[in-house]
């Protein structure tokens, strides 16, 4: 009875949830009473500036720093119940974590080692389909083998968590999209949940099923991917409505060649806004610069 209560709450708990989340360094207020949920089976964007508390978030999430406020994490304390909490979550920062001398068999053995969870078959499984040998070191890499390696050592574990922070920094376009794609279809499901932050958002946006803009240490926007195009729109205004938009109290607007202008609107219908000019919902990108802009918060 205990089993199938514990897995019913399990299924309908948020995997992160935060409270008041505060994290002071010195004079630098990192987390400011900041609050979020991150359900399970979704794949969430953290994003924001340097400096905006996106790290610090992670740190906290993972239990690597101390902070206060309220924070659940699969249930459990990060503070107090990190060892446990490990159990469930799978880190991976960037590429370039990989040591150069190390060979592809010693970065199995490596992750097996630290990580119960970790499927030794089906990393072999992966690495099967590719150019890679066990004896193969990391500086005799292509990027593109390197991607792969790193692909098949996350993908082996079987993590509900998954935290990626940058995980694709330094690599170029195609093996960018390459990691994404492949984590999209080899990896996740609807009981794992993926967090991940990148500075490359156009890059990422199709992928998450939800999305959150941290400034200053507090989530300025948290929402659904498939209610961006709900409440967002963008308008391409033709000159003689420009006084008429601007009544609306656009969150910005940016000018065009031509004399064409483009403003971006939260919460007004569309119907009102397809008499200014044309209309469209707005990219991640476009959404995030005018929120880091100050217009909207």
């Amino acid at each position: 009875m205990n089993a199938v209560l514990d897995t019913a709450a399990t299924t309908t708990a948020p995997v992160v949830s935060a409270r008041r989340l505060r994290k002071q360094y010195k004079n630098k207020l990192a987390l400011a009473d900041t609050a979020f949920e991150i359900p399970a089976g979704r794949i969430v964007g953290l994003i924001g500036p340097n400096g905006a508390g996106k790290t610090t978030a992670l740190k906290a999430i993972l239990g690597l720093i101390p902070f206060d406020g309220e924070l659940s994490v699969l249930g459990r304390d990060p503070r107090t119940e990190r060892d446990e909490l490990m159990r469930d979550v799978c880190f991976i920062a960037d590429v370039a974590v990989l040591p150069r001398w190390m060979k592809v068999r010693e970065a199995i053995e490596f992750v097996a080692g630290v990580h119960p969870r970790f499927d030794r078959a089906r990393c072999e499984r992966f690495l099967a389909g590719t150019q890679l040998k066990p004896g193969m070191r990391v500086r005799e890499m292509s990027k593109g083998m390197i991607v792969q390696l790193h692909l098949a050592l996350v993908m082996a574990i079987d993590a509900r968590l998954l935290v990626l922070d940058e995980p694709t920094l330094g690599l170029d376009i195609l093996y960018r999209k390459q990691f994404y794609q492949r984590l999209l279809e080899d990896y996740f499901d609807e009981q794992k949940t993926i967090l991940v932050t990148t500075h490359q958002v156009e890059e990422i946006e199709h992928i998450l099923t939800d999305v959150m803009f941290i400034q200053d240490g507090k989530i300025v926007l948290d929402t659904e991917m498939d209610t961006l195009g709900e409440r967002f729109t963008e308008v391409l205004v033709n000159a003689d409505h420009l006084n008429a938009a601007r009544a609306l109290k656009p969150l910005d607007e940016r000018a065009l060649p031509f004399g064409k202008t483009v403003m971006l609107f939260d919460g007004v219908p569309a119907s009102q806004l397809a008499t200014l000019g044309e209309i469209r919902t707005p990219g991640l990108a476009d959404l995030f610069v005018a929120t880091m802009k100050g217009t909207y918060a």
